[in-house]
């Protein structure tokens, strides 16, 4: 499952369509299974995170303040989803994926070229950056394909470099929000720790396969997996 989750999750960014439903069926309650997923998550978005650096793909530079905001949204996140019931957002983000699928399967900007940015780097940190982080924290599924549609619809980003620049954000959002977790002693750890490494391994051929592919495997993909979990949580 882990493995599964982080190669899914390293090309889409819909590792969560995959995990986090299989540990609810298994009688894990939400909270537990939020903070698990969020566990085995961390490992796999590292993973595709140092190989999409290493082969040059992330520009740290530009990408720190929405790494900032993306913590605060986060901690936001998983702070009052403790707190609250996640009802209405659950059924609210089926139809939010169903229109992103749509955006990637007819936009002319999806492809492995640059475009002309819609909004400021400052603009986008704090907006799309703090407010996804804050989705990540409470809910979760699909932010990698909320982010990389935040990254080609608004920056411009080709979608292979839109696809790397998403990693460091869920990495920091999940790593924050798995924080908040492990203090309030949530994360179940037989099931952690196994799926955890398998997020490893899978995450790192799926971003190797991003690399080499590009839009041709990744626009696809996401179109599907979106669809996919817009289904899933639809008939949930």
């Amino acid at each position: 499952m882990g493995f599964a989750a982080g190669f899914v999750s390293s090309i889409a960014g819909a590792g969560g369509l995959i995990a986090l439903p299989i540990l609810l069926s298994i009688g894990i309650p939400p909270i537990n299974a939020l903070a698990t997923n969020k566990f085995q998550s961390v490992f796999g978005t590292l993973s595709s995170t140092i190989n999409f650096f290493r082969n040059g793909h992330i520009d740290f530079a530009r990408l720190y303040p929405a790494l900032l905001c993306a913590g605060v949204g986060a901690a936001a996140g998983t702070v009052v989803v403790q707190h609250i019931s996640g009802d209405f957002l659950q059924r609210l983000i089926p139809f939010l994926l169903i229109g992103i699928a749509l955006y990637f399967w007819f936009s002319p900007r999806v492809d492995d070229h640059d475009s002309h940015p819609r909004l400021s780097s400052a603009h986008f940190n704090w907006s799309v950056g703090g407010g996804i982080g804050f989705y990540g924290g409470f809910f979760g599924p699909g932010i990698g394909s909320f982010f990389a549609f935040a990254f080609t619809s608004l920056l411009g980003y080709n979608l292979r470099r839109a696809t790397a620049h998403t990693k460091p954000l869920v990495l920091m959002t999940n790593t924050t929000s798995l924080v908040i977790f492990l203090w309030s002693g949530q994360v179940i750890w037989s099931a952690a720790l196994i799926m955890a490494l398998g997020q490893i391994i899978g995450a790192r051929l799926g971003s190797s396969l991003v690399i080499r592919r590009g839009a041709a495997l990744v626009r696809p993909a996401i179109i599907l997996a979106t669809i996919a979990m817009a289904t899933k949580l639809l008939l949930a």
